[in-house]
């Protein structure tokens, strides 16, 4: 139990730096659906390029991820189609609930206890695909 530690305090961690920058303020994802603010896709576009380098000094570096082997992003076949309907329902998911399912826990910590409805629907949604899941093209 010791050694996950430092998840809980990175996650704290994190979760204190999307409250202090909005991201998970009902109203920047509103203005942000709305294209009225750029708040938040330079949030979105600061973490997306970040995580490119990172990536790229990981494998320039070669270095170990926690189980000990090198950073590896599989290749995967692409299919337009299924990102953009994966996309759509996910984007309507956040721009209905006002959260993605990060926040959603970050809310409970600030106070917002309403978003446990949110929460209570994305584990319902999340076992209806698990059954389903063998049926969907994949």
């Amino acid at each position: 139990m010791g050694k996950y530690i430092k998840f809980f305090l990175v996650g704290i961690f994190f979760g204190i730096v999307l409250v202090k920058s909005e991201a998970v303020s009902w109203y920047r994802i509103y203005e942000m659906f709305k294209f009225q603010s750029f708040h938040m896709f330079g949030i979105i576009g600061t973490a997306v390029a970040t995580g490119i380098v990172i990536l790229l000094i990981s494998k320039a570096k070669k270095i170990k991820n926690i189980e000990g082997t090198t950073v590896n992003v599989p290749l995967k076949a692409r299919s337009f189609t299924r990102y953009i309907l994966g996309g759509t329902i996910f984007g309507l998911g956040w721009a209905l609930s006002g959260a993605c399912p990060g926040p959603m826990y970050i809310l409970i910590g600030t106070g917002a206890f309403s978003i446990l409805i949110v929460i209570i629907g994305a584990l319902i949604g999340t076992y209806f695909y698990g059954l389903i899941m063998k049926k969907l093209p994949h």
